[in-house]
């Protein structure tokens, strides 16, 4: 059932309006399609067609490595659009023009105006609505540069709309398996899916598997692979809990976010925004590239909110970004004892995530965020005990923060993680306890 009758007045109507449409269903693949979507881009005039995009799917690293991407461009003064999945704290932020994330108004404008389009348009699922929100706003804004996360796969995706200039996958792991296949492969071909014939392609470094998928498909459509890792190397400097420096072609750069794996982010997005300028001509020269790199703003992923004791949020989704989780914790906290306050959504790969996690645990806490898709704290628990260590659920996150901040010494670590919803939950709670300003956060939609 969708909001046909839904009266659009207000940002949250249009919130309540987009989420009223069904999201995609696991077991009914027969929906699948991007057929429906581009008959509606098309009777929006195709407004997909109007920018040169820079289409980015992986499994985990798109994000952040979205994010630099824009940051260069725009620093580069091209007009930017950039759209990601999920959003941190508000709807808004998913759909950003030069940087800033579109307004409440611009929101409830582009929802009355497609209203009729999307009433009109049979089983329409809410990301391919929201992906066509995202379109109408860019080409209304006439952006110059499209940078758009795929949401999920990539073959199938609301965002393989688009033809782009350049097609990026960064690191490929197992998540969504029920979906996209259980193995690295089938997960690789899903992901390659974004590439289109003569194409330019990015890779980040893969596993064998993947790579070998990825390797297969470009041959089969003639494109050019470009191997971060091989065809872009870097060399690791300096860090601290500000950010990292590291060498590329013996220029130096540097990077606010934490740990390793946002320097494999970080060259990716350097050679995505390289090739986006020879298929575009929208050419960054480099201290451009610098700037966006330095000035690049992305939360929740290994942030570190505060001091004595150290609190660090993590949007870590699956055992992959687990391990690599707990690889920059002691990369930047030897030694130290790690109270993890752990939650993950039901359909993500739990049991993986705890593996990871719970050998580098002096103490773990599970709670459950507040999204729809939370697994319980208690099943949590009962997961982590099957594994053979004893956690503590707890009933929201404003408690698990008053307790671990509570119980711990001046130079104790706490680290929050398992999900992006659960980190939202966190960032708040904690701001909340200092006293300090909230980001924009989204009214409650009542479904």
């Amino acid at each position: 059932m969708t909001g046909q009758s839904t009266q659009i007045s207000n940002y949250l109507d249009a919130l309540t309006y987009f989420y009223s449409y069904a999201h995609y269903n696991p077991a009914d693949v027969s929906n699948w399609s991007l057929d429906r979507l581009k008959g509606l881009l098309a009777r929006l005039g195709d407004p997909h067609k109007k920018f040169p995009s820079l289409l980015i799917a992986g499994t985990k690293g798109k994000g952040s490595t979205a994010a630099m991407a824009e940051s260069m461009l725009r620093q580069a003064g091209y007009k930017t659009g950039l759209y990601t999945s999920p959003h941190l704290h508000s709807f808004r932020e998913r759909i950003r023009l030069g940087g800033e994330a579109i307004t409440e108004e611009q929101v409830v404008a582009l929802a009355r105006s497609l209203k009729p389009y999307f009433d009109d348009t049979p089983h329409l699922t809410a990301f391919e609505l929201i992906t066509a929100v995202a379109f109408v706003a860019f080409a209304e804004a006439n952006i110059e540069a499209a940078i758009l996360e795929v949401g999920l796969g990539g073959r199938l995706d609301a965002t393989n709309a688009v033809d782009p200039a350049v097609a990026v996958i960064t690191s490929i792991s197992y998540d969504h398996m029920q979906i996209l296949g259980d193995t690295l492969t089938l997960i690789a071909r899903e992901k390659a899916g974004i590439i289109r014939p003569d194409a330019l392609v990015i890779s980040a470094p893969q596993y064998d598997e993947a790579m070998q998928m990825i390797e297969q498909v470009c041959a089969d459509h003639r494109a050019r692979l470009v191997l971060v890792g091989r065809d872009w190397q870097w060399q690791p400097g300096e860090f601290n809990f500000e950010g990292q420096s590291f060498r590329v072609c013996e220029q130096d750069y540097w990077l606010p976010l934490m740990g390793e794996h946002q320097l494999v982010n970080a060259v990716t997005a350097m050679a995505a925004v390289a090739g986006f300028g020879e298929r575009t001509g929208l050419a960054v020269v480099p201290e451009a590239v610098k700037r966006g790199l330095a000035e690049v703003n992305w939360l929740g992923r290994l942030e570190l909110l505060q001091h004595n004791p150290f609190l660090i949020v993590d949007s870590a989704m699956n055992g992959d970004s687990a391990e690599k989780l707990t690889l920059a914790l002691r990369h930047y906290f030897p030694e130290r004892p790690i109270t993890f306050i752990f939650g993950a959504s039901s359909d993500h790969p739990i049991r993986d995530m705890l593996n990871a996690l719970l050998p580098h645990a002096a103490r773990m806490f599970t709670v459950a965020s507040r999204h729809p898709r939370a697994e319980n704290a208690e099943r949590l628990a009962v997961l982590a005990a099957e594994l053979g260590y004893p956690v503590t659920p707890l009933p929201d996150m404003t408690a698990a923060l008053e307790r671990t901040l509570a119980e711990a010494a001046p130079d104790d670590l706490i680290c929050v993680t398992g999900s992006l919803f659960l980190v939202a939950d966190a960032r708040e709670a904690w701001l909340r306890r200092q006293g300090l300003p909230l980001p924009a956060i989204d009214p409650v939609v009542v479904s």
